[in-house]
């Protein structure tokens, strides 16, 4: 039986062609789309890291490009980074900690020397 895979997707939606440069509508009606999903996600300042199953992160992200087409958005353009592993279970927290921890452990090192 195949194992299904695991992903951590990174997603900026760039909406085209709004007549504004603000997007920060646009960015919230995707947010909401992303927490209300039953996925990990987690936003920040340049879009929205999603974790699950590698079909149901795609069909989500699919699903927020329908709603802004639906909206009103003619064109998108979407950045997306994906990052599988198969060895462990990882969330994007988890990453986040491990950076930190050596960080932590690079400054007691500088301090010693």
């Amino acid at each position: 039986m195949p194992v299904t895979l695991h992903c951590l997707a990174d997603v900026c939606l760039i909406p085209i062609g709004l007549g504004t440069p603000s997007v920060s509508n646009e960015v919230a009606i995707i947010t909401k789309i992303a927490q209300d999903s039953p996925l990990e996600t987690t936003l920040h300042s340049a879009g929205t890291t999603i974790a699950g199953p590698w079909n149901e992160v795609m069909e989500l992200i699919g699903h927020m490009h329908e709603v802004l087409h639906e909206g009103g958005v003619a064109r998108i353009q979407s950045d997306i980074r994906v990052g599988t592993r198969v060895d462990k279970t990882q969330k994007p927290q988890d990453k986040i900690d491990v950076v930190h921890r050596k960080l932590k452990e690079m400054e007691k090192s500088a301090g010693s020397v």
